[in-house]
């Protein structure tokens, strides 16, 4: 159970139930500040290639960037809630972010799929539904990257009371 408190008089409850087959192929790399984005990007396809067919493909794969170590882990499974049709980041303030975060999904959705793994690893280009990637501010000597895999039996609720 994780909790955040937030302003207001709502609470939101969200469940992510998941099997333990796509979480042991999760993975945190942490990298120099000065890491080219370029190894980000191959550490990311990386750990969805070592996972093949052991998380039941098609994959959603979450992605956490900055905070500390725990807390790449946790953006990355939080990424996970998002939904797989939306291409704007709406809680990023600056457009431009936006876009250039929205880019990056994409590209990397278009390598994992180029894997070949297919569903259930049988091949073809359907490897990766959706690359959802979330960021924190981290300190300025590191730079902690964090990959959650879902199967293609995403199931999670979300309920704000």
């Amino acid at each position: 159970i994780h909790t955040e408190l937030v302003r207001g008089r709502k609470v939101k409850v969200s469940v992510l139930p998941k099997g333990f087959g796509c979480e042991n192929k999760a993975k945190i790399a942490m990298f120099n500040p000065t890491a080219k984005l370029s190894e980000i990007k191959d550490f990311i396809v990386d750990v969805v290639r070592g996972a093949g067919s052991d998380a039941c493909p098609p994959y959603i794969v979450g992605v956490g960037i900055g905070g500390t170590q725990d807390y790449a882990a946790l953006l990355a499974k939080k990424a996970l809630l998002c939904p797989i049709s939306r291409r704007a980041m709406v809680w990023q303030p600056i457009a431009k972010a936006i876009a250039k975060q929205s880019k990056l999904e994409a590209d990397l959705l278009n390598r994992i799929n180029k894997l070949n793994i297919g569903p259930m690893g049988l091949g073809g280009k359907n490897t990766c539904l959706a690359v959802n990637i979330q960021s924190y501010p981290t300190h300025i000597a590191g730079l902690p990257v964090a990959v959650n895999i879902s199967c293609h039996a995403l199931r999670s609720a979300t309920k704000i009371i």
